[in-house]
């Protein structure tokens, strides 16, 4: 897998993640539509880096809506004393 490769699947996972279609059905349109499945390389990295994106995702969402979870936590925690 190229750089440029990574680089076009990683935008495409950050662009699909959050609306509500399948963005691992992208991750297998998008090599397909450029022709990149022939190349042994490519389907070699492709499976890992397919979760490493997923993995990426989840971290991003976790750091991004910490705060608002640890706020929903303490209110509950408070409410239920």
């Amino acid at each position: 897998m190229t750089i440029i490769q990574a680089i076009v699947l990683g935008v495409v996972q950050g662009l699909t993640e959050l609306l509500p279609i399948s963005s691992s059905a992208h991750l297998y349109l998008i090599p397909w539509v450029f022709n990149w499945t022939n190349s042994v390389d490519f389907n070699t990295a492709f499976e890992a880096f397919d979760v490493a994106l997923h993995a990426g995702t989840l971290l991003a969402i976790v750091l991004f809506f910490f705060k608002d979870w640890l706020k929903l936590i303490v209110r509950r925690i408070q409410t239920s004393c």
